[in-house]
């Protein structure tokens, strides 16, 4: 493989948002764990390297395929993403993505499997007919909980058990109100190729309204579990209230959310940590 070759998987692959599938892992794995030694497993190392990389190759690559079309027209495309090159080799690599996740299931208790077979067949369907997702107007935005299904997937896997219920609505309405939310750039494009989805539906400014709304009910199905979590989830709220009533175009504010979601990812991973190592013991 050439380096044209794996320079294009990568900026298909969407490094910038890598860790929207490995973040929840990690943060997962964290909250699961109850000794140092849960941590660093070979099981959790595994899941957290797959939907790092592999994953993203999967979920995006097969998104592109069944958007080519669409993305042509898609300036978008032009300055942070590629556009689908029909290179016979790197659908193979896609593909491959796809078949080397399977193994996961052999790592994993049963109780962890719904969960993956959720990722995979929701990553699939997002995109290809005749389920596609993306193109049905609030399905688009429900399906996107396949974001959260990975972490499940670990927390299970590290704690032997099933996560709150609470944790799991409010993650899987945190993922609803941030694809909408980076629908919203894509409107006007959407529109031109007759595709409908939440955002072309709504227009803009309700979209906004949409994504305050689901992200204010993530705070509080999170905060349902702990106080103090649902104190963070709430910056999401305020911060698409300043994007809407600032001079900020959505389509930049839009790239900003990587930077957010990292330190969101961030604190409640270090959060978890104290826990398990105090964070009296860490300074001393």
């Amino acid at each position: 493989m050439g380096w044209d070759r794996l320079s294009y998987l990568i900026t298909l692959s969407r490094p910038r948002f890598w860790l929207y599938l490995a973040g929840p892992v990690v943060v997962a794995v964290a909250f699961g764990a109850t000794t140092v030694s849960e941590l660093f497993t070979v099981e959790t190392v595994l899941l957290a390297v797959y939907f790092l990389v592999p994953a993203n190759v999967l979920l995006y690559g097969v998104n592109d395929v069944f958007d080519a079309e669409i993305d042509a027209v898609n300036p978008k495309k032009e300055a942070r993403e590629a556009r689908w090159t029909g290179d016979w080799f790197v659908l193979l690599v896609v593909i491959a993505s796809g078949l080397l996740g399977v193994g996961l299931f052999a790592i994993t208790p049963t109780g962890a499997w719904p969960w993956l077979a959720g990722f995979f067949l929701l990553a699939v369907g997002y995109s290809v007919p005749p389920a596609r997702f993306k193109t049905t107007p609030f399905l688009d935005s429900l399906s996107n909980g396949l974001y959260v299904l990975p972490g499940i997937a670990a927390y299970v896997t590290v704690a032997g058990g099933q996560p709150p219920v609470a944790g799991v609505v409010g993650a899987w309405l945190w993922t609803m109100g941030m694809h909408t939310f980076s629908a919203i750039p894509d409107i006007e494009p959407d529109r031109a190729a007759g595709i409908q989805t939440t955002a072309t539906v709504l227009g803009e400014t309700r979209t906004f309204g949409y994504c305050g709304g689901v992200w204010l009910l993530s705070a509080v199905g999170f905060g349902l579990v702990d106080l103090r979590l649902g104190a963070l989830l709430l910056v999401y709220p305020a911060a698409v209230l300043v994007v809407y009533r600032s001079d900020v175009d959505v389509a930049r504010a839009y790239w900003w959310y990587p930077t957010l979601n990292t330190l969101v990812g961030t604190v409640l991973t270090l959060g978890a940590l104290w826990r398990i190592v105090p964070l009296t013991e860490v300074i001393a």
